[in-house]
């Protein structure tokens, strides 16, 4: 029978072992006792320490390695992972001076270098996106949204990926259908819109976090299972949803920044 703890009469089985000792190796890596760019002891040796086979070290290795706190290195052992500076992500509705990519705006006005890459397709709305841009159900297969998927980088760095939807009846035909085509390429969707005659009013976002998925984890070079905050973004005319987007970002290296300026009310 294995070992086990009674508590007040109630009777729990311990956790698993490999568990028990990953969040010892967890507590020592966040309590700086092993410090980054710290050498873990061997496989071997940590089998003799905890006497344990070599699958439950395994199950350890994997689990920190998954968490992104360990890296191993050809040849040379397993170590811990340097903890990158946590750096500022600004996230502003409003700006003194418009025109050009918001994104360029706001790295450049921290000292970084601002890029993209992106794929862009037409594609039939998810029941989710279609709800949060109010589009009727579908009477065929036909496209109903320009999909958009981002993957933005300060200074060559993965920072953040956006896949962004806007109706298509909206623009199809118009010099803005495209979002990094023609000649508004790579404006802002306040800025395309105006193009076509439509004003932005306000957006809305709801902010989250979860563990990022397998594709997310590669595209921003973090571990798999790593956690990321969510941006669910919504941009409005008036109560017309034009845009909406979902947006992951490392929270192990970056913090989110919202700011804007408060209007004095006249005659108060």
């Amino acid at each position: 029978m294995g070992a086990q703890t009674v508590k007040l009469g109630h009777v729990e089985p311990l956790p698993p072992l490999f568990r028990r000792i990953a969040d010892e190796l967890r507590a020592k890596i966040r309590s700086g006792e092993l410090a980054p760019n710290a050498q873990l002891p061997t496989q071997a040796e940590l089998m003799r320490q905890y006497d344990v086979s070599d699958g439950v070290i395994k199950a350890v290795m994997r689990t920190l390695a998954s968490e992104g706190l360990i890296q191993a290195r050809r040849g040379a052992g397993t170590f811990v992972k340097a903890r990158p500076t946590r750096q500022r992500l600004p996230r502003s509705w409003w700006r003194p001076a418009r025109g050009g990519s918001p994104f360029l705006q706001d790295m450049a006005a921290h000292g970084m270098h601002g890029s993209w890459a992106f794929d862009s397709e037409t594609v039939q709305a998810s029941p989710e996106i279609r709800d949060r841009l109010g589009l009727d159900e579908p009477d065929s297969e036909l496209p109903d949204v320009m999909r958009t998927a981002y993957t933005f980088m300060a200074d060559d760095e993965p920072v953040q990926l956006a896949t962004s939807y806007e109706p298509w009846a909206l623009t199809k035909g118009e010099p803005i259908a495209y979002p990094e085509a023609g000649p508004h390429a790579g404006q802002g969707v306040v800025e395309r819109m105006a193009v076509i005659g439509i004003t932005v009013t306000h957006w809305s976002e709801v902010v989250s976090a979860r563990p990022a998925s397998t594709v997310e984890a590669q595209a921003l070079k973090i571990g798999a299972g790593a956690l990321v905050l969510t941006i669910e973004r919504t941009y409005f005319a008036e109560t017309r949803p034009v845009e909406t987007a979902d947006i992951a970002i490392p929270v192990d290296r970056y913090e989110i920044v919202y700011g804007a300026p408060v209007r004095e009310a006249s005659g108060e």
